[in-house]
């Protein structure tokens, strides 16, 4: 066999091989289970496995597809509820609207898909088990015959918005955001302001000017866009702060509280410091959680009732003064917070401090506090790093 025939070979069999990047067992179960909740809440509960010609309440193999992308891929601008419910239901009136009209079952339902495919990108609603609905119609005339127009609504618009309120549901119970979101929608911080890993200098004109240029505006939405371009903006920078790592950098001689820290101490701690945030440990200085001084804010703000006073009267009342019971610090303090290790790089720490709500990220070695990583600590340590190149 030549060199150039292998080559050709090995090219043809990489073609044809998968094209998505490996997903989690995890990921793959969440994606499983969600498909499966959906379609049982609509089976049960609304439409019916077995066809109902005068109510029209019942389950189409459609619906399986609208699962796959809705609890798989929840991301893609396919699977967005306006992608479903409109592409589901325009193919859905395009095909009675074929079958009522063509009798030759082959010409019916080549135009019902065609037409469906058409309308649908018209519609800027391209969901691709539209053109299975299309075609389970054009496939059905004596159900359609007795059905209608009806088919629209029941099964195909109810079917379609019991499974996207689903998905909304199952992605929130498992930390997933659905719908996505969108360019301009308001963010964690109450403004329209992207956050640091998003702020690009790009506006939704040029990132949607990218992905038309490179035909992916069906694969990937704007927001998504700028993400992901922040993310490789961040990873390019690991390769120019390397081989920094944590333990270079972090601060080692800590102020930290515990559990039972009445909160008037740990305002006292911020106040007197300066800090941002202090790390809750335990015994042996086994690490148990963070407060970052946003927590404070917050619980000052949830617990504040009478606000005549400003946030000054709140958060005198949150520290202790008319409790029965004082708020202490293990109350208000973030366990899910990123933690790193000695030996994490410095680029690694990055995407953890841009976000928003993190301050500053513990340092952990077999669980025990050995030292924290604020986001002052990596702006000085690229600024050396910067002024020595």
């Amino acid at each position: 066999m030549s060199p150039t025939f292998e080559k050709r070979v090995r090219r043809s069999l990489r073609a044809i091989g998968p094209a998505i990047p490996p997903v989690s067992a995890a990921e793959a179960l969440r994606a499983g289970f969600g498909a499966f909740a959906g379609l049982a809440v609509a089976g049960l509960f609304i439409l019916s496995p077995q066809a109902d010609l005068e109510l029209g309440l019942y389950l189409i193999a459609p619906f399986g597809a609208s699962a796959v992308l809705l609890f798989a891929v929840p991301n893609s601008p396919l699977a967005q509820p306006w992608s479903a419910i409109v592409g589901n239901t325009i193919a859905a009136l395009v095909g009675v609207t074929i079958c009522l009209n063509i009798p030759d079952p082959a010409l019916r339902i080549a135009l019902a898909v065609g037409f469906t495919v058409a309308l649908i990108g018209f519609a800027r609603a391209v969901h691709p088990p539209a053109g299975a609905v299309a075609m389970t119609a054009a496939m059905n005339p004596e159900a359609i015959a007795e059905l209608g127009y009806w088919f629209a609504l029941m099964p195909v618009a109810l079917g379609t918005f019991v499974l996207v309120a689903a998905a909304t549901a199952y992605a929130h119970l498992t930390g997933r955001r659905y719908p996505f979101r969108q360019f301009d929608e308001e963010h964690a911080q109450g403004t329209t302001d992207h956050p640091p890993l998003e702020r690009l200098g790009l506006t939704e004109e040029e990132l949607t000017g990218i992905l038309q240029r490179y035909r992916q505006s069906l694969n990937l939405g704007v927001e998504d866009l700028a993400r992901l371009i922040g993310a490789a903006e961040l990873q390019a920078a690991t390769h120019r702060t390397e081989p920094l790592t944590a333990a270079d950098i972090m601060s080692r001689d800590l102020v930290t509280v515990g559990l039972d820290t009445p909160l008037s101490e740990v305002a006292d701690l911020f106040r007197r410091h300066g800090f941002t945030s202090l790390p809750v440990v335990a015994e042996e200085d086994r690490y148990l959680g963070v407060i970052f001084q946003i927590n404070l804010i917050r619980r000052a703000r949830e617990d504040a009732l009478r606000l005549d006073r400003g946030l000054g009267a709140a958060m005198v009342r949150l520290l202790g003064e008319g409790y029965a019971t004082p708020v202490k610090a293990g109350d208000i303090m973030s366990v899910a917070a990123p933690k790193a290790t000695p030996a994490t790089q410095a680029g690694a720490l990055l995407p953890m401090l841009a976000q928003g709500d993190c301050d500053a990220v513990p340092v952990l070695s077999k669980g025990r506090l050995e030292g924290i990583v604020t986001r002052t600590d990596v702006i000085a340590a690229l600024a050396r790093r910067t002024l020595a190149a």
